[in-house]
């Protein structure tokens, strides 16, 4: 029997009552594992995913009945693009959804580690009180460069209007963003006037370990990088050498190339502990885009785009 659609994550409650005002009924299982999946999707017409249950040629190939396929969060790279268009299966994301999550994530994150509040917390929970070694760095009046201004960039960028610091940013694929705030400039010049750094784009052939060691030999000394997109946007073997040269100043990272580390090989694990020994170094379970109001906030994003592609079964 034909069943409706797959909900393979855990999704916000409006997102499942407007499927079942549509017509709609869903399987909800937020725990499901990719292979349990692909042995039913066929079943569906619609499937909800994140990260975990990446859909690749294959599956997409054997899902007969799927007319829809809805990414909770952003990165579309977990989809095999080609095979859906193929299948006339529309791709549905939410950037929208997260954008402001990621933005505060990213300068939280830099304030952190700017201000040396994770080492300062954990010297004062283990009874000591030293204050001179926790003094940090502000961030007025460096300038900050922002890769990729789709969404989460220009949320980003947002966030600094009020502080006294000047905001760069490259997009490849856009241009005339540009305003009395946000400098819209080439990436080489990015690269040699910025102090920090933040990632915001998507990961293709483009953008894999696009911020390797020649990237990094371009940029400032002391650089800071910030990594909320995809951990393959950068060659970490390269970030580890340019922390150690003193190249980077310090970096950001919510994303891995490998998630969990342990996933990874043992020379990626290497690496990654090495990491994880440097002070300045601060790293996050890629949770930037996860709020509890983004959690709502894609979920209506989704319910709106999937109502627009679809008529009620």
């Amino acid at each position: 029997m034909q069943k409706d659609v797959l909900i393979t994550d855990f999704v916000h409650p409006v997102l499942i009552s407007g499927l079942r005002a549509l017509g709609y009924t869903t399987t909800y299982a937020p725990t499901m594992k990719r292979d349990e999946m692909e042995r039913v999707l066929h079943l569906y017409k619609g499937v909800v995913v994140n990260t975990r249950c990446a859909l690749d040629q294959k599956a997409i190939t054997a899902a007969n009945s799927l007319r829809w396929i809805a990414r909770l969060g952003s990165g579309l790279d977990i989809i095999d693009l080609d095979a859906a268009k193929t299948k006339n299966i529309a791709v549905l994301s939410a950037p929208e959804g997260n954008a402001q999550a990621v933005a505060e994530h990213a300068m939280g994150m830099l304030l952190a580690l700017r201000h040396k509040l994770t080492a300062a917390d954990h010297s004062v929970r283990r009874g000591e009180w030293e204050r001179e070694v926790h003094r940090g760095n502000e961030v007025m009046g460096k300038t900050i460069g922002i890769i990729g201004y789709g969404n989460n960039g220009s949320a980003f960028g947002r966030l600094w209007r009020g502080w006294a610091v000047n905001v760069i940013a490259y997009d490849k694929y856009l241009q005339g963003f540009g305003d009395t705030f946000v400098k819209e400039v080439s990436l080489e010049t990015l690269q040699q006037e910025a102090d920090i750094i933040s990632l915001h784009i998507p990961l293709t052939h483009e953008t894999t370990e696009m911020v390797d060691a020649d990237f990094l030999a371009k940029c400032k000394k002391g650089l800071v990088l910030i990594n909320t997109a995809r951990g393959k946007n950068v060659h970490l073997t390269a970030i580890l050498s340019a922390l150690e040269s003193g190249q980077l100043g310090g970096v950001c990272l919510d994303v891995l190339p490998h998630e969990p580390p342990q996933k990874g090989s043992d020379d990626f694990r290497k690496v990654f502990d090495a990491l994880c020994q440097m002070s300045n170094v601060l790293l996050s379970p890629h949770v930037a885009g996860w709020t509890v109001e983004s959690k709502q906030k894609i979920a209506e994003v989704l319910l709106q785009k999937i109502t627009a592609v679809t008529s009620p079964p």
